[in-house]
């Protein structure tokens, strides 16, 4: 099946296969502006590291009740053993590094940062700690002279900092080194089509234009998603009810 809706896939925000379409459009963004911006620029793809806890477990605690220390000395002397007290095994919950890769702009030859453009996970817009380490992040970029772009096509979780007031399905929020304290937030909802947008550089060059839209859909026919994205079930999250007539009647077209 062909690319059945004007702008973003909601069947695509499917946390089972996100971390893959995250991946697809990173590098899919690389290959369309390396090329654009060469010799002037290097697009390099970066990686936040997470060590993510599944959700069931509990929360660690930062102080503990009893410690033992090791101070030296002679070995402890042990009394003979009592019979062994019952007790159950309990598997605890595997801490697994989770990768997220975001693109850099850089200027060549000094490879000094001009732009960071972030395409937002779920472990970006979850609440816990996993998105809190990203908030800090996000903040330590906005304090530094450099354009930062968030792209943001995940319904689920709440939204990023300074971009509460657009009530929509999705954002860009783009931020320019040259305007510290002001930023430009596009909003769009699954029906409309994804802004297409310029990437801030520096203020003396040509600035491409990004069409996220027509690179999501290039992915989407390359990578064959079609295959395993099952249009008769609803999206994940669900589409409220006019959405999701509006999304049966296309795919019923298509």
């Amino acid at each position: 099946m062909a690319y059945p809706f004007p702008g973003m896939n909601p069947w695509l925000e499917n946390p089972a296969i996100w971390r893959n379409v995250h991946y697809s459009l990173i590098t899919a963004l690389r290959d369309e502006l390396a090329p654009v911006l060469r010799p002037r620029y290097f697009v390099d793809i970066e990686a936040h590291t997470y060590i993510a806890v599944v959700p069931e477990a509990p929360p660690a605690t930062r102080f503990p009740d009893v410690a033992v220390i090791n101070r030296g000395g002679p070995a402890v002397a042990i009394a003979e053993a009592p019979p062994p007290s019952r007790f159950l095994t309990v598997n605890l919950p595997a801490k697994e590094p989770v990768e997220e890769g975001y693109l850099e702009v850089r200027a060549v030859p000094s490879g000094e940062v001009v732009t960071v453009i972030e395409l937002l996970s779920y472990t970006n817009k979850r609440p816990g700690p996993d998105r809190e380490t990203y908030l800090e992040k996000r903040e330590a970029i906005l304090d530094l002279r450099v354009s930062f772009v968030e792209i943001d096509l995940l319904r689920a979780g709440p939204s990023m900092p300074y971009t509460e007031k657009a009530d929509s399905h999705y954002r860009l929020f783009i931020r320019r080194r040259e305007r510290m304290r002001r930023a430009h937030l596009y909003p769009f909802n699954v029906r409309e089509t994804i802004p297409v947008f310029p990437l801030p550089l520096r203020p003396d060059d040509t600035e491409p234009q990004v069409d996220l839209g027509a690179l999501l859909q290039s992915v989407y026919d390359r990578a064959g998603y079609d295959l395993i994205l099952n249009y008769q079930q609803p999206p994940t999250p669900p589409l409220g009810d006019e959405d999701a007539a509006w999304a049966a009647a296309l795919l019923g077209q298509a």
